[in-house]
């Protein structure tokens, strides 16, 4: 595991729109706000309580709909500053976008493929880690001892975890079906000195 300056709590949005059943996967541009469900709104509000005995110093949220609703949530009660990061968006669908996941799915042969295989207009799982890790690395370096409060996606958080824990792209694929659930909450600890 790399070393971690501060507390770190990844969250991942409360359910929205796009969730439910689901009917469409959908990254910037919004072809439609994916707005929370009135579940995914109650699961964050929960989440907020939580948070609030955590002693949260910063939110850092993506700039799409679900992702802001659910960092202004979480702000009503823990009151702290939130800090918009494009790094922080969804992995670009490109062409798939506002599209039923089935049809980005079937574009790969295999899952290892989302790494390398560019999306007509969109971006791989490596140019994804490429941004999200990068404003880790800045964040972790910039603050010393905080809790941090990182808001975002699926997929996202799951590349940032897993380069966190130095897995490699086979470990990365088996460990993906343990990504963040809409409105799960995971943490990390500061590395001790």
């Amino acid at each position: 595991m790399i070393k971690l300056n501060n507390n770190y709590y990844f969250l991942r949005h409360g359910e929205a729109e796009s969730n439910v059943e689901p009917r469409f996967i959908c990254s910037l541009p919004e072809p439609k706000k994916a707005h929370l469900t009135s579940r995914g709104k109650k699961q964050i509000q929960k989440i907020a309580q939580i948070l609030k005995k955590k002693n949260i110093d910063l939110i850092f949220f993506s700039p799409l709909t679900r992702t802001k609703e659910t960092a202004q949530i979480i702000k009503k009660t823990i009151k702290k500053p939130m800090i918009l990061s494009q790094n922080l968006k969804e992995l670009d669908f490109g062409i798939f976008n506002d599209l039923h996941p089935d049809v980005y799915w079937a574009y790969f042969e295999k899952p290892i493929q989302r790494f390398t295989k560019k999306i007509p207009q969109g971006e791989t799982l490596n140019q994804c880690l490429k941004r999200i890790w990068s404003f880790f690395q800045k964040i972790n370096q910039k603050y010393k001892n905080k809790n941090i409060l990182i808001i975002s996606h699926a997929d996202p958080l799951w590349l940032l975890e897993s380069k966190i824990k130095k897995l490699d792209r086979k470990q990365m694929i088996a460990a993906y079906r343990f990504r963040l659930k809409p409105g799960e909450l995971r943490f990390f600890r500061k590395t001790s000195d």
